[in-house]
């Protein structure tokens, strides 16, 4: 586009501008194809358009989207409530490149009642508009299982495919299938049951589908006490049974106070790859009816505030709630007609808002989950940049070295490097070292040593540094190596310590001079990462140490026996596998491995 096309298009978008009404709506934004790219409401249209052309946005989404508009399109309403509606039917309209997309929720399963003389009651995915009704849908399937289960068990309803109109029936074109002999159903393709006896069930069934099973119980209380008092005791223990089996279902959904009835309550969490999850439940005489976790992908880095409005308008236009009290999370700038908007402090309205929450997070840790399975690597960049975030470091630590000691009293002193790169293991890069410097027992001596010989070869070889040091021990171990590392060797490398337990266990991290200790949840994936780090270097050191103190032993027990060569010596190793094996073994039994005259010189030495 030249310079003064664009000039034109500017004056000409400044004057659509301008003379936007200071009134709620919607306004649309248009590419040069006549695209609608962008939705938005608005409270008052003018100053909202105004403000993005009035400032230079951030490079990013934002910016492309306000070079790529051509032209506006508003659309004024009476209220705030009506613009949110008018938004959110438009975007499902148009699917607008820059606005968040709900992500589509067809794989999830609904509750239908078939529309027919006698309906069926199932399982699907799809929608037919045919005047049945559909309940859900379910993103937790084993809840819908359960009121499944719970209706079959309550009542007898038919499973065929049959067309049971009254024509059909009154003509005698069917027969009892094995549902009806196992009294699974009352036959109603015979004329067995009426259809006016079979649509009061379907009746009690809907109302358990919306969550208002403390009605049905009432109801069946009543008519087994009626029953009773008739003398019907047979009848009266059959209602009985339904109404024990919808009162254990009840005492599993009942959340809270069955004086709380038609609240819709709302939560909301974001991850790190654009992405929003939000938590709707509906709550009916104390009991959760509707659960449903959605997610939204962002396009324009909106704000937690703008997202969860969005869902608010999708979700309530979709279940068609009337519930005049929404539970939230935090303060929203939006009003509904004739709706309350509710923070909880305590009680509980709190609970709920606490089980829309850990649903929320449940759904999410999920979908991580998912993602990571399709794609490992995900997983290693998330806890690098976790590690990133917690230690405020410039870079991901994509590799991270960690140090060891080991000695027993100074005697066999050793150290061990294990190196973790993208969060995993690199065995290759795995380093030993005997302590050469040292005498005694002096672990910050020796780490010192290891930390200069590591490092100074590295910047010998020009071999790649780490991202991160760990040491395997608290300030102390830290302070000696940042006294190498930025003293002697004048590197920046960032430096971490991990602590232990008295029954060591890893505990705490450290990190920065003077050592402050980060805060990390136990038996999280990051918190499991450092305890591999920490116990893998344990590991390796050790595992060091005791080959090096194994060999010390057997040689000084063979060597100083005179007499007794290298070649003796692996014989015998070679056979009896230890110095305990050959004192233990007889004369005649090391004779047999080199000859009567050793084996008597050996047995003399041990």
């Amino acid at each position: 586009m030249s310079i003064r096309m664009e000039a034109k298009f500017n004056e000409y978008l400044k004057g659509i501008v301008a003379n936007l009404p200071e009134k709620p709506g919607i306004y649309q934004y248009l590419n040069s194809e006549g695209t609608i790219i962008y939705v938005g409401k608005a409270k008052n249209l003018k100053k909202r358009v105004y403000s993005y052309f009035s400032k230079e946005h951030e490079p990013g989404k934002t910016r492309v989207l306000v070079s790529k508009i051509v032209d506006i399109r508003y659309i004024v309403v009476n209220t705030e409530e009506d613009a949110l509606l008018l938004e959110n039917n438009l975007i499902k309209k148009y699917k607008p490149r820059y606005n968040v997309l709900l992500k589509d929720d067809k794989t999830y399963p609904s509750i239908c009642v078939q529309n027919e003389y006698f309906p069926r009651v199932f399982k699907t995915r799809k929608i037919i508009r045919n005047g049945s009704s559909y309940y859900g849908p379910y993103s937790h399937i084993p809840s819908m299982y359960a009121v499944l289960d719970l209706i079959k068990h309550l009542y007898p309803l038919r499973t065929c495919n049959l067309n049971l109109s009254p024509e059909n029936i009154r003509a005698g074109k069917f027969n009892v299938c094995l549902e009806y002999h196992i009294k699974k159903c009352a036959g109603p393709c015979i004329g067995l049951q009426s259809q006016e006896d079979y649509l009061k069930n379907i009746d009690e069934i809907k109302e358990i589908l919306k969550g208002n099973t403390q009605e049905v119980s009432r109801m069946l209380l009543e008519k087994m006490q009626t029953l009773a008092g008739e003398m019907k005791f047979e009848e009266a223990q059959k209602i009985k049974e339904k109404y024990l089996l919808i009162e254990n279902y009840r005492s599993k959904s009942e959340v809270v106070s069955s004086v709380l009835h038609n609240i819709d309550v709302f939560s909301i969490e974001e991850d790190e790859t654009n992405s929003a999850f939000i938590n709707y439940l509906h709550i009916t005489n104390g009991a959760i009816n509707q659960a449903f976790t959605f997610e939204y992908k962002k396009k324009l880095n909106e704000s937690k505030e703008e997202l969860l409005t969005l869902g608010i308008i999708e979700m309530r236009e979709r279940y068609k709630s009337q519930s005049r009290e929404i539970i939230v999370p935090f303060e929203l700038d939006m009003e509904l007609n004739n709706v309350v908007f509710t923070v909880p402090q305590r009680g509980d309205k709190k609970k709920l808002l606490e089980l829309s929450i850990l649903n929320v997070k449940q759904y999410k840790a999920d979908r991580l989950k998912q993602a990571e399975k399709l794609n490992p690597e995900q997983r290693s960049m998330r806890l690098m940049k976790e590690i990133q975030q917690e230690l405020h470091l410039e870079r991901p630590p994509l590799q991270i070295e960690c140090f060891d000691n080991s000695n027993i009293q100074g005697s066999d002193a050793v150290a061990a490097c294990v190196v973790f790169k993208k969060a995993k293991p690199s065995k290759k890069d795995y380093r030993k070292y005997n302590i050469k410097t040292v005498v005694g027992p002096d672990d910050y001596a020796s780490m010192k040593e290891v930390v200069r010989r590591r490092y100074q070869r590295a910047i010998e070889e020009n071999a790649p540094l780490p991202d991160l040091i760990i040491t395997d021990g608290g300030k102390g171990q830290m302070e000696v190596v940042r006294e190498v590392i930025e003293d002697e060797l004048r590197l920046n490398i960032p430096i971490a310590g991990l602590a232990k337990d008295n029954r060591h266990r890893t505990s705490e991290l450290l990190f920065g001079f003077p050592p402050q200790t980060i805060g990390i949840k136990q038996h999280s994936p990051l918190f499991r990462l450092l305890t591999q780090i920490q116990d893998e270097v344990h590991r390796f050191a050790i595992s060091f140490h005791r080959d090096k103190r194994s060999k010390r032993q057997v040689a000084s027990a063979l060597d100083t026996i005179k007499g007794i060569g290298e070649k003796t010596k692996t014989a015998l190793l070679k056979e009896f596998k230890s110095v305990k094996r050959i004192k233990e073994a007889s004369l005649e039994d090391i004779a047999v491995v080199v000859g009567e005259a050793k084996a008597k010189i050996v047995k003399e030495g041990l």
